[in-house]
């Protein structure tokens, strides 16, 4: 496994993430508009933002978590019982703290 490949990839992926917070904070601090209807769909607007922002911002700190690891050198090991995470399922999902079989534990 390339460590300066995966940290390349996942620091690309948390800048494209705060980039993303930064436009949803934007939009969301536009003012409502006068009109009622407008002002609902905006609102509904509003709330499907925030849930994005929410996915996103644990993403953060699942990807933040990750480059500590690869830091520490403890990237590629389950933090459940200490095997090896299967190249495949990082390459899945580079940011997983947890082998196949932790998984569903954690």
């Amino acid at each position: 496994m390339d460590l300066h490949a995966r940290k390349i990839s996942l620091t690309a992926r948390r800048d494209a993430i705060l980039a993303d917070l930064a436009r949803i904070r934007d939009e969301l601090d536009d003012p409502l508009p006068q009109d009622w209807d407008d002002a609902a769909i905006e609102q509904e607007d509003d709330q499907v933002l925030q849930a994005l922002g929410n996915a996103e911002q644990a993403e953060l700190k699942r990807i933040e978590a990750a480059l500590r690891r690869i830091e520490t050198g403890d990237y590629g090991y389950c933090t459940i019982c200490g095997d090896d995470i299967a190249a495949p399922r990082l390459d899945l999902i580079p940011d997983t703290p947890f082998c196949a079989q932790c998984a569903p534990r954690g």
